[in-house]
């Protein structure tokens, strides 16, 4: 139950989309409300709910914008919004997952495909990229939280399957249905995760030069910024230094 993390770009591009604190909270309100609306509005009876909610919050977004989304849900001219996948591939052979949950599919699929196309990409159809993908639990504490040993120990009491530390903080991998148990188990031991959300794994990873990685962060910026996108999944792996000369 250990390994290097292989969402260490994840997180770094997930850094610079919580600095976009508008649009970031307009993502998880849309999620709190589509939770909210597939369920009880009551996070306490609703896993996917109380999932959402707990993202709001460890992203600081205030207790009256999360309880206007919940209200949406019941509103009876609130926007229907639908989940939707999108997959495709990017620069350097790397293959993309695009969360979406829109009003308009249209709309959406339009963005989606303009972002692939303009950043050295090429949008696919709907299985061409999730084979080479697990859909998994993921929880992510930060380092502080203990060192590896200690998550380690509280990860296996919890139920999880895998555990990868790093300096950054720590990756917990649970099976898909068991993400609410083992994260609820972990607040026990651990306190409250910065992350807990069902996650695109990549079984195997793809390593990107500088070129290629400059594209594709680009991509992943474009689709980031677009309101109907929640969540980007890649199968990319960007070394260090590769990192230092972008930033560079």
């Amino acid at each position: 139950m250990a390994g290097h993390s292989k969402f260490k770009n994840i997180m770094h591009r997930k850094g610079a989309q919580d600095k976009k604190r508008s649009n970031l909270f307009s993502k998880l309100s849309r999620e709190i409300t589509v939770a909210a609306k597939m369920g009880m509005p009551d996070p306490d009876m609703n896993p996917r709910l109380r999932l959402a909610v707990n993202a709001a919050k460890a992203q600081s977004m205030p207790k009256d914008n999360i309880q206007r989304a919940i209200d949406k849900a019941t509103a009876s001219d609130g926007e229907n919004y639908e989940e939707v996948r999108y997959e495709g591939y990017g620069p350097g052979g790397s293959a993309i997952i695009v969360e979406a949950l829109t009003d308009n599919r249209n709309r959406t699929a339009t963005n989606i495909r303009t972002a692939f196309s303009k950043n050295g990409g090429n949008l696919g159809t709907e299985g061409s990229v999730a084979h080479g993908f697990e859909r998994l639990g993921l929880i992510v504490y930060p380092a502080d939280v203990g060192g590896e040993e200690k998550v380690l120990e509280a990860a296996l009491e919890a139920g999880a399957e895998d555990i990868a530390s790093t300096e950054d903080g720590h990756e917990i991998w649970t099976a898909a249905d068991d993400l609410h148990a083992v994260a609820e188990a972990l607040e026990k031991s651990l306190g409250e995760a910065e992350t807990v959300k069902l996650a695109w794994k990549p079984n195997l990873t793809v390593d990107m030069d500088e070129k290629n990685a400059g594209t594709l962060l680009k991509l992943i910026d474009v689709l980031d910024d677009d309101d109907d996108v929640q969540t980007v999944w890649g199968n990319y792996d960007i070394s260090d230094e590769v990192m230092e000369k972008l930033d560079g």
